[in-house]
């Protein structure tokens, strides 16, 4: 092989790699199947409410709260506004940086995370957890890790 040829991929990595973007696209939706039946939200709609339930005071920088659900200003912003009109949580400017934007979980959408949790944490061990011995889920979250490192420093 010269050196400006391309690394084909060879058949088990080529399977390893299909196996990987299947999964990739087919377990988002099935958790948005699931939390949209039961609870009515996306699960990145679920991602921003959880997100704000583990933080101090169920507050985030709208900043590190795209961060933490991955996903832009921009994306974060409309389904803030849904969120929003829900009553669910709402916005207002930080008293340590105007510049800042925070997001706090109203005590409505921490009943909603309280009430959509337990659905959620099922269809997580359904789907991912349950079909793997320990091992596997210690090595599914290393291989996590790495290809995140890989990706680049913003990778959660």
């Amino acid at each position: 092989m010269s050196a400006g040829e391309p690394r084909w991929l060879d058949d088990d990595e080529q399977a390893t790699w299909l196996a990987l973007v299947s999964t990739a696209v087919r377990l988002p939706a099935a958790l948005d199947v699931q939390l949209q039946r039961d609870a009515g939200i996306s699960h990145f709609e679920y991602q921003i409410l959880a997100g704000l339930s583990m933080s101090p005071e169920r507050t985030l920088r709208m900043s590190a709260l795209a961060d933490f659900v991955d996903g832009s200003l921009s994306r974060l912003s409309h389904a803030v506004k849904r969120l929003e009109k829900e009553g669910w949580l709402y916005r207002t400017a930080d008293p340590a940086d105007g510049r800042f934007t925070l997001a706090l979980l109203t005590d409505e959408g921490w009943g909603k995370v309280v009430d959509t949790a337990p659905g959620h944490v099922a269809e997580v061990r359904r789907l991912v957890l349950d079909p793997l011995t320990k091992a596997q889920q210690k090595q599914l979250r290393e291989i996590g890790r790495r290809i995140n490192n890989a990706i680049g420093p913003d990778s959660p």
